[in-house]
């Protein structure tokens, strides 16, 4: 495969099909595995040869579980879907990243990304399908919410983009910043964490797991009684409230002041910097005055400001600023000691933004 071009397919050889009706095996509670193994004359141990093979290993079948009995695996193979999805597109940008877009077994669509940096390689995952929060630049809201993921529809998404990477790549980070609001989804969100950070799941650090929220206070603070050390990123993309409501809806009932408190209390708890997420948007959010309005909000607080050049929608008329905007909004903020990092753009020659993959497939029928 050419990786320096972007490549479009519609199938991919990641996970194997079943018969429809079947339940996902990772849907399943531990004690139910255990049960249903119980029924047909296995041990319960079985149950954790199992969960290891298909969350630690990059395997795509029942089959490939090598130290089970064979009988075991056909009967594996009959009684449960491998997955919770089917991957029906995927795109490969210039830069080596990847997208994918998920059919879940209900029709539904949702995407993953998989980036990579020369240190690291970083997985974004979504929350629901779909979006309620309307934040005017984003596809992923664009045709509202259709449900919340599953605790494994959401920790899966993880699972096959590590099936993707080659056998010397691991992934390094997890980022909760595809379709949907994580903490609108708060439980399964948080069972889906507890996969991919405990010993005998995933076993990735929380400090390398990043939720991103719009700013949904009262999940914060739940968030951050957790008890682990996920890293916290606000969406503000504003720096007053009359703004932030044009540009995110959902601000009206809420407010800047009390997102920065609960944000705050976060920090307070956990000992974890806040990271603000700040789209620029040409001619509406990016001006010198809003820069020093979020620098004067943030100063004092232990807070790092992540400018986000918008991604390009086809459906939406906004359009990231010109190099020169973006470098006089990072100097403010630079002046006003506050840090500042331009994220680096990644597979901006495929439907990078979120959402978008989707929503041109739900747009062609």
């Amino acid at each position: 495969m050419n990786v320096n071009e972007p490549v479009t397919t519609t199938t991919l050889p990641v996970l194997t099909s079943a018969p429809s009706g079947l339940r996902a095996i990772l849907e399943l509670p531990d004690s139910e595995l255990v049960q249903w193994l119980e029924g047909i004359g296995q041990p319960a141990f079985r149950a954790k040869q199992i969960r290891r093979w298909l969350i630690q290993r990059r395997i795509s079948s029942f089959d490939q579980m090598s130290d089970l009995p064979a009988a075991l695996r056909q009967q594996l193979a009959a009684s449960f879907r491998f997955s919770s999805f089917e991957a029906v597109g995927h795109q490969i940008a210039k830069d080596r990243t990847e997208k994918l877009l998920l059919q879940l077994q209900d029709g539904e669509l949702v995407e993953c990304v998989l980036m990579r940096d020369p240190d690291r390689r970083t997985v974004c995952i979504s929350t629901q399908v779909g979006c309620a929060m309307g934040c005017v630049f984003c596809a992923s809201g664009l045709l509202g919410v259709k449900r919340n993921l599953t605790a494994a529809e959401i920790f899966e998404q993880v699972l096959v983009l590590h099936r993707l990477m080659s056998d010397d790549e691991k992934i390094t980070n997890i980022v909760v910043m595809g379709i949907g609001e994580p903490l609108a989804n708060f439980r399964n969100l948080m069972q889906a964490l507890s996969v991919l950070t405990s010993d005998d799941g995933f076993g990735l650090g929380a400090r390398r797991i990043t939720v991103s929220t719009v700013g949904l206070p009262e999940k914060i603070r739940e968030f951050a009684r957790s008890g682990q050390q996920y890293n916290l990123a606000v969406s503000l993309h504003a720096p007053n409230d009359p703004l932030r409501t044009e540009i995110v809806p959902v601000n009206r009932n809420i407010g800047i002041a009390e997102i920065l408190d609960a944000a705050d209390d976060y920090h307070e708890v956990t000992g974890r910097r806040i990271s603000y997420e700040y789209v620029l948007l040409s001619g509406i959010n990016d001006q010198a005055q809003h820069a020093e309005e979020l620098a004067s909000l943030l100063a004092g607080r232990t807070a790092h400001v992540n400018l986000i050049p918008m991604n390009g929608v086809s459906e939406l008329v906004m359009t990231a600023p010109q190099e020169p905007q973006t470098r006089q909004f990072v100097s403010i903020l630079e002046r006003r000691g506050i840090p500042v990092t331009v994220r680096k753009r990644k597979g901006a020659d495929i439907d990078a933004a979120c959402g978008q993959l989707r929503l041109n497939r739900l747009d062609k029928g």
